[in-house]
């Protein structure tokens, strides 16, 4: 297994900062979800044509990679259809050119389920993401969030989109959390689809979500971690500490090695 984290924990940190967390703290790679005030990387400074050679070395030169590419299409959103479409073509680009294999999309707004989502509008966009994304070698990723964190639906919908480079990013956290789900029951019901792995933990206070620092929470992280080891599975473990939503969580220099340093130890 490799460990990246997500720059969704780091929102204050430029880009020379974020490599160099990555490297001091011994990750293998960054799963891209914004930059400073951008959310949608493609626009960032650093992965502009002109500057995306020089970004490429570094991290070459650093022996660091993008774990995936983490985007903000909604598809599920049809009022947004095409707006959608246009992002995702330029993730997948982007992930081309960073020799990066998947993006991130979710098919549903929030963590917490929603209601209304059209899951035959949800493949149609599926379909056509897949479809572009083969012609450049990327993998359309559907999270484990939302009304998809209930594993057995997400299993189903995957069941009517024909591609092979299609997959899931199990968030750990989102089906035991949401949907009382043991993650046997979510590793069984989605084992062939995963790719890429979101790490966070949690607990319930006061009858409200309160994200913990790892092992602080009940969430089974080592239980699921061990799933994937007896699968035999070499992608990501890609910590999500959630602090570009939650300001008043501890700073990305305290987890993101805290984090590091628990994981080896459990994936030895």
């Amino acid at each position: 297994m490799k460990i990246s984290f997500s720059t969704v924990g780091c929102p204050n940190f430029t880009w020379d900062e974020i490599l160099a967390a990555a490297k001091d703290f011994g990750y293998d790679g960054i799963e891209l979800r914004g930059l400073g005030d951008e959310l949608e990387v493609y626009r960032a400074e650093p992965f502009a044509p002109e500057n995306l050679p020089l970004t490429k070395k570094r991290l070459k030169e650093l022996n660091l990679e993008i774990s995936c590419l983490a985007t903000s299409c909604y598809i599920f959103d049809k009022s947004y259809q095409k707006n959608t479409l246009k992002s995702a073509k330029a993730y997948i680009e982007l992930a081309k050119d960073l020799s990066c294999k998947y993006i991130r999309v979710l098919g549903d707004r929030w963590i917490t389920p929603g209601e209304d989502v059209d899951r035959e509008f949800v493949i149609k966009m599926l379909c056509n993401l897949c479809d572009i994304a083969k012609e450049y070698d990327v993998d359309i990723l559907i999270e484990t969030n939302g009304v998809w964190a209930e594993s057995k639906r997400l299993s189903d919908l995957l069941e009517k989109v024909p591609y092979e480079n299609v997959g899931v990013v199990w968030d750990i956290h989102h089906p035991f959390r949401f949907f009382n789900e043991d993650v046997e029951e979510t590793f069984n019901n989605l084992k062939k689809y995963i790719k890429h792995v979101h790490v966070k933990d949690s607990k319930i206070e006061n009858g409200k979500l309160v994200f913990k620092m790892i092992g602080e929470g009940d969430v089974p992280i080592e239980k699921a971690i061990n799933f994937l080891l007896q699968q035999g599975y070499n992608g990501y473990l890609s910590f999500e500490w959630v602090k570009r939503w939650f300001s008043d969580l501890e700073e990305p220099g305290i987890v993101f090695l805290e984090f590091i340093n628990r994981i080896k130890k459990t994936i030895k």
